[in-house]
């Protein structure tokens, strides 16, 4: 490989790493009759580290807490409840990212790079409803969260479904939201009011996930903002004509 090569080849992974900062998030479906916790941007299912799955949640039809394990496998996690959840929540902390001067995104803190052009602390947070009616459980763990305000489960394909985005806890405004995340991950389709409201076209039959992320400044010396995305998943309801 020539010098221009490795240039070329040094611009890619360092778009693909700040990439993989920034769009790809998680949600959880079912794999082989395993609930998996899946990585990735769209379409994607990308292999992880499954250290980086900080806590998993569940609970069942009355909000009841509901223990659950997380096996770690080599390449992501799977949630192994003790009793069929209704709904089921993670967390991923991504870690540290800092550009250096070369432009480059190292997995480090900015304390770590001399000079360094930005850094960020990125979590990632996943909501999913498993069964009709289901009340919901305190949320107070996701720490960016898309909390539907009906149930989603008895939405059709094609009607709204309204939800509210809290960030730390409290509503947030002007927080732009991606209504199918693994279809059309970079289409925007509303954005929060100002009591972190919005109404969202429920696109499928199947799975929906619903996709949001939010940016806010940050104390630690080795971050300068704590970035994160969010997802809320349900299967749409299938009612016959």
């Amino acid at each position: 490989m020539n010098r221009q090569h490795a240039k070329i080849a040094g611009a890619l992974l360092a778009a693909m790493l700040a990439g993989q900062v920034s769009a790809h998030g998680i949600w959880t479906a079912e794999r082989r009759g395993n609930i998996e916790v899946i990585y990735g941007d769209g379409a994607e299912d990308n292999a992880y580290d499954p250290k980086k799955i900080s806590g998993g949640w569940a609970s069942d039809q009355q909000g009841k807490n509901v223990p659950v394990t997380i096996e770690k496998l080599e390449d992501h996690a799977r949630l192994k409840p003790q009793k069929s959840p209704a709904v089921l929540s993670v967390a991923l902390d991504n870690g540290y990212w800092t550009q250096a001067p070369d432009k480059k995104w190292l997995n480090v803190g900015e304390t770590q790079v001399p000079d360094a052009q930005d850094s960020g602390r990125y979590y990632k947070y996943t909501l999913a409803v498993l069964e009709e009616g289901a009340k919901l459980p305190p949320l107070d763990e996701l720490k960016l969260v898309i909390v539907p305000q009906q149930d989603p489960m008895s939405v059709e394909a094609g009607e709204e479904l309204e939800v509210q985005v809290l960030v730390d806890g409290k509503p947030a405004a002007n927080v732009e939201l991606v209504a199918d995340f693994v279809n059309a991950p970079d289409e925007v389709a509303t954005k929060t009011d100002a009591e972190g409201k919005a109404k969202i076209t429920v696109r499928n039959h199947g799975l929906n996930v619903i996709a949001a992320t939010a940016t806010v400044p940050s104390d630690d010396p080795d971050a300068r903002v704590r970035g994160m995305f969010s997802s809320l998943s349900f299967v749409g309801e299938k009612h016959e004509h």
